[in-house]
């Protein structure tokens, strides 16, 4: 059986940043997807030791790739950087792939660490991937969005 590695907001654990989890139109989704698949739910931000709640972040300088590349930084709204954090629990996430031969991934658009096409860089949206994404992907991981499926 295919199993995918899977964000735990899209499968309904509350581990947002807001405590909550993903729209019940995204988890419907998601659920009926991987109906009869096997999955493993990851947090990121979770995985890299940050709390639930926590204060919303966003990247400074580049995205996704550029953050990997020590080009860039993700800080939250209380101006702390979380970069480190963000980074390591990527790095834990493409472990738990790895350990598992997951080769494919579904994670939450427009997330610091999970967005696939879109996330928020100095408070805007635009086009680029989340950290854990990125390093995914540099790994030879499928990764779609909840918004593709």
């Amino acid at each position: 059986m295919k199993t995918y590695l899977v964000s735990a907001c899209l499968v309904g654990k509350n581990c947002r940043y807001d405590g909550g989890s993903s729209p019940s139109v995204n988890i419907a989704k998601v659920d009926a997807f991987l109906r009869n698949k096997g999955f493993v739910a990851i947090c990121p931000e979770e995985l890299g030791g940050l709390s639930t709640p926590r204060p919303p972040a966003s990247f400074l300088g580049g995205t996704g790739l550029d953050v990997l590349n020590k080009n860039a930084q993700i800080i939250n709204s209380n101006g702390v950087d979380v970069t480190k954090q963000f980074v390591m629990g990527a790095m834990e996430c493409l472990k738990i792939a790895e350990a598992r031969g997951i080769t494919e991934a579904i994670l939450k658009e427009r997330s610091p660490s999970c967005g696939v096409r879109e996330v928020y860089l100095d408070g805007q949206i635009v086009r680029g991937m989340g950290v854990t994404t990125a390093l995914l992907k540099e790994n030879n991981i499928v990764v779609m969005s909840d918004e593709e499926l």
